[in-house]
C-alpha cells in the first residue's frame, strides 16, 4: 500500500513526474496499468529513495516516518539489502 501511495504522490508532483518517466521509460498512459506490478512499485520506491528531499516530501505528505519507504522497499521483489562483508 505504501508503494501505491508513493506512486500517487509522484503522479501529483508536476516537477518530479517527468524525471521519473524519463528515467524509467514508462509512458504516462502506462502508470495505472503498472500500478499492480510489484516490480514497478519497487522501482517507484527506488526512485524516491534516491533523494532525501523526495523521501521527506513524500513522508511528510503521507504522515509517515522517514524510514517507512525503505522498509516497504525491502518487502518488494529485489528489495533485499546486500551485505558485502
Amino acid at each position: 500500500m505504501l508503494a501505491l501511495q508513493a506512486l500517487g504522490w509522484l503522479v501529483a508532483n508536476e516537477d518530479l513526474l517527468p524525471v521519473f518517466l524519463g528515467s524509467t521509460g514508462v509512458a504516462p498512459s502506462e502508470l495505472a496499468e503498472r500500478a499492480t506490478d510489484a516490480d514497478f512499485l519497487g522501482s517507484v520506491l527506488d526512485f524516491i529513495l534516491m533523494d532525501d528531499a523526495w523521501v521527506i516530501g513524500f513522508c511528510d505528505s503521507a504522515g509517515l516516518r522517514y524510514e517507512a519507504p525503505m522498509q516497504a522497499r525491502a518487502a518488494l521483489p529485489g528489495g533485499a539489502v546486500e551485505h558485502w562483508t
